[in-house]
């Protein structure tokens, strides 16, 4: 019982030297006003990865691109793993995007729906093309990042 009891106090009171298990985690992202990151990932069904990337670049990729020219977006980039792992944590596409800030990171375009009108007058074929884009997806995530590097 004399164990029991030591064993529990010693862990309460290393507990009590490092930060709480519930205090895990990234600090926050970044001040009000200030950019914000998040990535973008995709994981397509094999041997769909070029047709995938093929409409992303038809149909998303200049819609992204006018959403910069307005200043709501700092920096686009698309990436590709040059190696591959195991299934689980496979990814085929990481797009990460910069945001003016997490106000517009995280509220919806107004002007978004306008833009895309405009840049496919053909609106059936865009949607069926989008459609598709998100068929041959086995799985999407975004994750906003902070940066932690030391100054």
């Amino acid at each position: 019982m004399r164990r029991i009891l030591f064993a529990l106090v010693a862990m309460a009171f290393a507990a009590g030297l490092t930060r709480p298990l519930w205090a895990q985690g990234a600090p926050a992202q970044s001040s009000a006003g200030e950019p914000y990151t998040i990535e973008y990932y995709y994981k397509c069904q094999w041997g769909h990865q070029q047709e995938f990337l093929d409409l992303f670049l038809k149909n998303h990729w200049p819609l992204l691109k006018k959403i910069q020219a307005t200043g709501r977006v700092l920096s686009l980039k698309i990436e590709s793993p040059a190696y591959h792992t195991m299934e689980d944590e496979r990814w085929d596409y990481r797009v990460t995007i910069v945001y003016k800030n997490s106000t517009v990171a995280t509220s919806a375009n107004p002007d978004e729906e306008a833009f895309i009108k405009e840049l496919w007058p053909d609106q059936e074929k865009y949607k069926k093309e989008e459609q598709r884009r998100f068929e041959i997806l086995l799985g999407h995530w975004d994750l906003p990042v902070t940066d932690i590097t030391p100054k």
